[in-house]
């Protein structure tokens, strides 16, 4: 796993944050790309990408849509970026299809 800069406080805070505008975006049924995230938090790419990977394995642990793939990446047509991917699959989560999963997912979000 990837240390993070941030304290222990200050990333408890940070983790709020970061749940929060998640669960705005699901509500409004929006996307974010990582970069626009990062800069909306104000936190450097290499914080928000632990802490993503933080979040997803909580929304595993408790059966929660995964809250990441409200993120796009770059270059990936509307999708979460690979690394979302390589993480699912870390966590057990093997999607025959993955802008199916996407798709569903971001559903059940905005649910």
């Amino acid at each position: 796993m990837k240390k993070s800069s941030l304290l222990p406080v200050s990333q408890n805070r940070a983790m709020t944050r970061l749940e929060d505008r998640l669960a705005a975006l699901a509500a409004s049924g929006e996307t974010i790309t990582y970069g626009a995230l990062a800069r909306d938090l104000g936190w450097r790419m290499a914080d928000l990408t632990t802490a993503l990977e933080q979040l997803m394995e909580q929304d595993a642990r408790t059966g929660r849509p995964q809250r990441a793939a409200l993120l796009e990446g770059r270059l990936s047509n509307g999708l979460p970026a690979q690394g979302f991917f390589l993480k699912l699959s870390e966590l057990g989560i093997t999607p025959d299809d993955s802008v199916r999963y996407v798709q569903e997912t971001r559903a059940r979000l905005r649910g």
